[in-house]
């Protein structure tokens, strides 16, 4: 396997091209509805996912809010480039060894699926040629590019798809990476010290949907495929596995009907709308109750090979399936999925009859209310299975949260771009680089270990907090003197734990776990107690004590009361005491540590818990 990556990350400035705010919101002050077209680039051709994206015939309903401007609705030509956004991507450009460009130029890259109003994103490249060094081995980074992120998408009815214009514009830098990449693992550590590097300028968006990764895949004898906008770093390796799992499956499938002479033949396809069943005919009875209409396409030479080997997850109906939802159908059904409810084996008969089929061909079923829509989808699905007789097919890739991925739209290419005729270009003097490089930060890997060094930290708990982009605030509280071991649990562990099923962000703020570390080195609780504090305080507890008290951690009281406690303990265990003996430790330890529910540091109730079982141990009366 090969794979790049594309990392897409959201940085804190204003917006690239006018002076809005960055902030999302939910205020609907107003909107307009738009239709976009597909238009030649520079070379005057139509790039083909901009032509499949139009043929889609959506309308596009643009939400503004209280400060949406002219230049977010396309009715005023853009600002000049933000220069902080153009200051950064150069210091991210340096901080990679690229070589920036003596004249960064904006274009127009058409984008027709609705996700900016002019029908076009603006993208400027800033740098070249550049390298990352990551577990000892040398990527290299392709481009560094400056772009205007996309607006946000918030709902689809029918035919329209409602975008908010709150994001729209924010800046974005993209960071390509060569296709040195050889496996997912590898893939997500990439991603993870490029984020690192880019937290390390202290000037990104955090939190989710502020970066997002394009990976791009392929295999000997398949295709690059990209797969778009995954936001989870965690799902890296599954998405790259999963794609290279489909790719070898679609290839053992196309060896098979190379082997046949399967053929797909251009116009074999009939409309079988009365046979099918009126009543209990699931979806495609309920279409035709509806006034629509059911067509069905011949495919020789593919019956078998529409449903998942045995073994694998992977098969060609989803992939027809998926080019048959791109024209605006719910799905399709095909031959080898026949018996299925109504559609039995003497309906499969009648409509193999239709298309004069053989026993080793196979047919799929597409239905739509509106004949033209059914006709659509059924011409991408006989593209696709040609495609099948080829291999794999070059195409964009939506993410799924199973860590398999959906058909898209075509995959890109240069057609889609020209020139920014409204944005003049903007020259980058030797001057301005040597005074950026003058105040680079710090170097991922240099920062890693000096605070390892200094701190006597492991390299892994550093790393860790590193690519969390915990660094800034586990420095700032290791200055105000707190212990290093316990900043570094709170910020790995403890916060994450808190805020499991917590919606948003959940960061809190430096003074609160500032006053919750010094909380503990008080004996107000024990560091056990963290979690549950930390969970009070992301529910709505106003300040720590309230958060203490909501979490049930009041004071344990001396420590003749936790004798006490694990004498009680020992009491109610006596006979797993006198049958496991010293091997009673752990089990009781877990049952008094959840008496005292983080009240009490963990260390002193395994002492009180050894000095109970010693006295249960010792002799009571006179040897005999």
């Amino acid at each position: 396997m090969k794979a790049g990556l594309e990392i897409h990350q959201q940085l804190a400035t204003g917006k690239l091209f006018c002076d809005c705010p960055t902030d999302l919101t939910d205020t609907v002050s107003g909107s307009v509805v738009r239709r976009l077209r597909a238009t030649g680039g520079e070379n005057h051709l139509v790039d083909r996912a901009a032509a499949f994206q139009a043929a889609r015939e959506l309308a596009f309903r643009y939400e503004a809010g209280p400060s949406s401007c002219l230049v977010e609705l396309d009715e005023e030509p853009p600002h000049p480039l933000n220069a902080e956004a153009l200051d950064l991507a150069l210091i991210v450009a340096l901080l990679l060894d690229a070589r920036p460009l003596d004249e960064v130029v904006v274009m127009r890259k058409i984008v027709v699926d609705g996700s900016n109003t002019a029908g076009f994103q603006r993208t400027a490249l800033v740098a070249v040629d550049g390298q990352l060094t990551v577990g000892g081995k040398r990527v290299s980074i392709a481009s560094v590019c400056l772009e205007e992120d996309a607006a946000r998408k918030v709902g689809e009815v029918d035919h329209e798809v409602r975008y908010r214009l709150d994001r729209l514009g924010i800046p974005l830098i993209e960071i390509v990476t060569g296709p040195e990449i050889t496996s997912g693992a590898e893939a997500r550590e990439v991603a993870a010290e490029i984020g690192a590097l880019l937290r390390a300028t202290q000037r990104v968006r955090r939190g989710i949907g502020t970066i997002r990764e394009d990976l791009n895949v392929s295999i000997p004898g398949g295709a690059r495929v990209e797969l778009k906008g995954i936001q989870e770093l965690r799902l890296l390796p599954r998405y790259a596995e999963s794609e290279e799992a489909r790719q070898r499956t679609l290839l053992a499938v196309r060896d098979q009907l190379v082997a046949r002479g399967a053929r797909v033949p251009d116009r074999r396809r009939v409309d079988v709308t009365a046979l099918i069943p009126g009543a209990g005919g699931g979806a495609l009875s309920e279409i035709v109750r509806r006034g629509g209409t059911v067509r069905a396409l011949a495919l020789f030479g593919f019956a078998g090979l529409l449903r998942s080997p045995e073994g694998e997850t992977e098969r060609l109906g989803r992939e027809l399936a998926d080019y048959a939802r791109a024209a605006g159908v719910r799905g399709l059904f095909h031959s080898d999925e026949v018996p299925l409810g109504p559609l039995d084996a003497a309906f499969a008969a009648r409509v193999r009859s239709e298309l004069a089929l053989g026993e080793a061909d196979a047919f799929v079923l597409v239905g739509a209310r509106d004949g033209a829509v059914a006709e659509r989808a059924l011409e991408l699905v006989r593209e696709r299975a040609a495609m099948a007789l080829e291999g794999i097919p070059h195409e964009t890739r939506d993410p799924l949260p199973d860590g398999r991925s959906r058909y898209s739209r075509p995959l890109p290419g240069r057609d889609r771009m020209y020139p920014e005729t409204d944005v003049p270009p903007v020259p980058v003097r030797p001057a301005h680089l040597e005074r950026l490089r003058a105040g680079l930060p710090e170097r991922p890997e240099v920062a890693r270990a000096r605070i390892a060094r200094q701190h006597r930290l492991p390299e892994p708990i550093v790393r860790q907090l590193q690519q969390a982009g915990d660094l800034e605030a586990f420095e700032a509280l290791a200055a105000r003197g707190r212990s290093a071991t316990g900043i570094a649990r709170l910020l790995t562990q403890d916060l994450p734990a808190a805020a499991a099923g917590e919606a948003g962000t959940i960061e809190l703020p430096l003074e609160t776990l500032d006053a919750v570390l010094a909380a503990v080195e008080a004996g107000r609780f024990a560091k056990e107690g963290i979690p549950p504090v930390l969970a009070q305080l992301l529910q709505g507890a106003h300040d720590l004590p309230e958060a203490v008290s909501r979490a049930g951690l009041a004071s344990a009281g001396a420590p003749a009361d936790l004798d006490t406690l694990a004498e009680s303990v020992v009491a109610r265990n006596e006979a797993m005491v006198r049958e496991r003996g010293a091997e009673a430790f752990s089990p009781l330890m877990g049952d008094l540590m959840r008496e005292v529910r983080g009240r009490r540091d963990g260390k002193e109730v395994a002492a009180a818990l050894r000095r109970a079982l010693d006295r249960h141990r010792a002799p009571t009366g006179p040897a005999t």
